[in-house]
């Protein structure tokens, strides 16, 4: 799956990961080295993020039942805590920089779309191939 802004024309994510168990959600990207371009963490029922332990900066997008952004937390550095966004339903984590390049913002419409290989930059990791360990254990790419 992908997630696509509506509002600026823009994907957000093209390879999406989805923690929506009480170990994975809990677990989130800690243990991983980096969270490539590209790629995205999706949090179920969460309206706020620490970065406790964390090796590296992330932007995370939070959004509401209607898929709209209701919060923006960028470069979240290790060991700060995001706001807390009370509307927010889930939550989008991703590479550092990513809000400021697909000019995301406050009230934009986000869409999940299904993956299809004939999409710009969208080629499907082979089996075994990197991914964070956080996704390795648990978490699942939304179908």
């Amino acid at each position: 799956m992908k997630i696509f802004n509506k509002s600026k024309n823009t994907i957000i994510a093209q390879n999406v990961f989805l923690a929506d168990t009480f170990w994975t959600r809990m677990k989130g990207l800690l243990g991983s080295e980096e969270i490539v371009a590209g790629e995205a963490l999706v949090i179920t029922n969460c309206q706020s993020i620490h970065m406790f332990f964390m090796r590296f900066a992330i932007d995370a997008i939070f959004v509401d039942g209607q898929d709209r952004v209701v919060g923006l937390a960028g470069s979240i550095k290790p060991f700060y805590l995001s706001p807390v966004f009370f509307r927010s339903k889930y939550v989008i984590e991703l590479k550092s920089g990513t809000i400021v390049a697909t000019k995301t913002s406050l009230q934009d419409q986000l869409e999940w779309r299904k993956s299809t290989s004939e999409d710009v930059g969208w080629s499907p990791l082979p089996q075994g191939a990197y991914r964070p360990r956080a996704w390795r254990s648990g978490g699942r790419k939304r179908q």
